[in-house]
C-alpha cells in the first residue's frame, strides 16, 4: 500500500527556510567572502518572510509527518518570536563582524540554520522530532559561539557549549528511551491519551520525563543547568549572545511548555514540582549572583537565568493562564533584551568594544539618547511600572495566586526587589557618575532602527497591550484544546 504523501503546508516556513539556507550557502562560495552583507540581507528577508508564511497559517491544529509535526497557534505564536528575534540577531550582528574580521557569509546562514531548528522544536510532536530540532539547533549554535577563531575567549565559550551541550542531549536521549521503554511509544499524542486513559505512571516513565525535563532545563538555562550560560555569554562575541539570549530561549521555553503540558499535562503532579524548585533557584541566582558582576555581559547572563525563572513560574501552574502569562512574557523578554544588547554593541570607543559597567559611567552627559533607552530598558527587566517588564511579571505572578502558589509568587516579587538593585545601579552610574570617556557616534542605520523600535515597544506596551495579551491567550488556548 503506498504510503499517504504528508500534508505540506503546516510546515512551510520550515521547508522555506531549509531551501534558502541552502541556496544562500551556494550564493555565498560562488560570490566569495564580499558576498557576506547581501547574503546576511537576504537572510533577513527570509526570516521575516518565513514568519509572513506562519501567520498566514490559519486556525485550527493540524498534525501531519505521520505524527512527527504539529501546528496551532501555540506554535504560530512562538515562531514568529523566533523568528523576529534572530532577524533582529543578525541586523545588530552586521556592523560588529565586519569591525571584528568576522566578515564570513557563514555566519548569518548558521544562524538561519540555527533558527530553522527551533521552528522544529516548537512544532515537535514526538520525542525522535524533539531531537532532530534541538540538535539542528545546537549544532548551528556551537558554531559560532566559537565563530572568532582568533579570540581565546570566544574558542573557550564555544568548547563549553558543546561539552555541556552534549551532556545535556545524553540526558534528553536517555530520558526519552526511558518514556518510550515504560510508555511504548515516543509520540505526544499517544502519550498523552495513555495517561488520559486513567494509567497510572510507573516510577521508570516519571524518571524518564525528569531526565527530559533536565536536558530541556539546560536550553533555557534554568538552575541548577546553567552552568554554561556566564561564560559562554561573555566569551562569545557580543552579536551571538545577543542571539543566545533571545530566540533559543524562546523555542526552548516554548518545546517544554509543549512537551510538559500536551503529552504529560496528567502528570502535572509529578513535574510541578520539579518546574517550582527550579523556578525559585533560577529567580534567586539570577538576583543575588548579579549583584557583583562588573561586566555587563555576565550581568546579562543572570538576568536571563532569573527572567527564565519568572517565565517557569507560569510553567508551573500547568494552567492556561499560567501559560498565557509565559507568552506574554517571552514577547516582552524579547524586545527588552534585544534593546539591552543592542545598546551593549553601541558600547565602542575608538573602534574598540568596551564591556565593563563602569564603562557607561556618565553616559547621561555624552550621550543622552543612548543613556534614556538603556534606562527604560532597565527599569523595564526591574519590572517597574508602566514599563512593559512590570506587565510581563504581573500576568505570571497572577497565574501562580489564582494556582495556589503563592510561596512561589511572594518569592517571585522578593527577588524582583534584590534584582531592582544592580538594575537601578546602571541607571545610576549613566546619570550620576562622571564620564570616562564617550562613546562613539552609531553611525549603523539598522541598529538606530533597531533600538527606537524597541525603546518604543518598552515604554509604550501599555497603552495598547491588547494584540499581544488576545493572541497569547488564544496560543494558550490551542495548546490545551490539543
Amino acid at each position: 500500500m503506498i504510503a499517504q504523501f504528508p500534508d505540506l503546508w503546516p510546515a512551510l516556513p520550515e521547508i522555506f527556510l531549509a531551501c534558502a539556507g541552502m541556496a544562500l550557502l551556494m550564493l555565498g562560495v560562488f560570490r566569495g567572502e564580499g558576498s557576506t552583507r547581501m547574503v546576511a540581507y537576504l537572510t533577513v528577508g527570509a526570516l521575516l518572510f518565513a514568519a509572513f508564511l506562519s501567520l498566514g497559517y490559519g486556525s485550527g491544529r493540524v498534525v501531519t509527518f505521520n505524527g512527527l509535526f504539529v501546528m496551532d497557534a501555540f506554535g504560530v505564536f512562538m515562531k514568529v518570536l523566533v523568528l523576529v528575534a534572530s532577524s533582529l540577531a543578525v541586523v545588530m550582528s552586521l556592523g560588529y563582524i565586519e569591525r571584528e574580521q568576522m566578515n564570513r557569509f557563514e555566519f548569518p546562514i548558521l544562524m538561519l540554520f540555527a533558527t530553522l531548528g527551533m521552528l522544529m522544536m516548537i512544532s515537535a510532536n514526538d520525542l525522535i522530532s524533539l531531537y532532530v530540532g534541538l540538535e539542528t539547533q545546537s549544532l548551528s549554535l556551537y558554531v559560532i559561539a566559537a565563530f572568532r577563531r582568533d579570540s581565546t575567549g570566544s574558542s573557550e565559550a564555544g568548547l563549553k557549549y558543546f561539552v555541556l551541550g552534549a551532556l545535556s542531549s545524553c540526558l534528553l536521549l536517555y530520558g526519552s528511551s526511558l518514556v518510550y521503554g515504560f510508555a511504548g511509544t515516543t509520540a505526544f499524542d499517544k502519550i498523552a491519551t495513555l495517561l488520559a486513559g486513567g494509567t497510572h505512571p510507573s516510577v521508570g516513565l516519571i524518571i524518564g520525563l525528569v531526565f527530559v525535563a533536565a536536558g530541556l532545563a539546560f536550553k533555557i538555562s534554568a538552575v541548577p543547568f546553567h552552568m554554561w550560560t556566564p561564560d559562554v555569554y561573555q566569551g562569545a562575541p557580543t552579536p551571538v549572545t545577543a542571539f543566545f539570549a533571545v530566540a533559543p530561549k524562546v523555542a526552548a521555553i516554548a518545546l517544554l511548555t509543549r512537551v510538559l503540558i500536551e503529552p504529560f499535562g496528567h502528570m502535572a503532579h509529578s513535574w510541578q514540582q520539579i518546574i517550582i524548585a527550579s523556578s525559585i533557584m533560577s529567580m534567586a541566582l539570577g538576583a543575588f549572583a548579579a549583584i557583583v558582576q562588573t561586566n555587563i555581559k555576565r550581568l546579562m547572563a543572570y538576568s536571563s537565568i532569573g527572567h527564565i525563572g519568572y517565565a517557569l513560574v507560569g510553567l508551573a501552574t500547568g494552567t492556561q493562564e499560567g501559560v498565557r502569562g509565559v507568552l506574554i512574557y517571552m514577547a516582552i523578554y524579547l524586545f527588552m533584551n534585544v534593546g539591552a544588547f543592542a545598546v551593549i554593541l553601541c558600547m565602542k570607543q575608538k573602534g574598540r568594544m568596551v564591556e565593563d559597567i563602569k564603562d557607561l559611567s556618565g553616559l547621561a552627559r555624552t550621550n543622552p539618547m543612548l543613556a534614556a533607552a538603556m534606562a527604560i530598558f532597565m527599569f523595564s527587566m526591574a519590572g517597574i511600572p508602566p514599563m512593559a517588564g512590570f506587565f510581563s511579571k504581573l500576568y505570571v505572578f497572577l497565574a501562580a495566586v489564582q494556582a495556589g502558589l503563592y510561596v512561589t509568587a511572594i518569592i517571585g516579587v522578593l527577588t524582583s526587589v534584590v534584582g531592582a538593585y544592580y538594575y537601578l545601579r546602571i541607571i545610576k552610574v549613566m546619570y550620576f557618575d562622571e564620564p570616562v570617556g564617550g562613546f562613539d557616534k552609531v553611525t549603523d542605520d539598522g541598529m538606530s532602527a533597531i533600538l527606537v523600535g524597541t525603546t518604543a515597544f518598552t515604554l509604550l506596551f501599555f497603552i495598547v497591550p491588547a494584540p499581544i495579551l488576545n493572541y497569547a491567550a488564544t496560543a494558550a488556548a490551542a495548546l490545551f484544546a490539543g
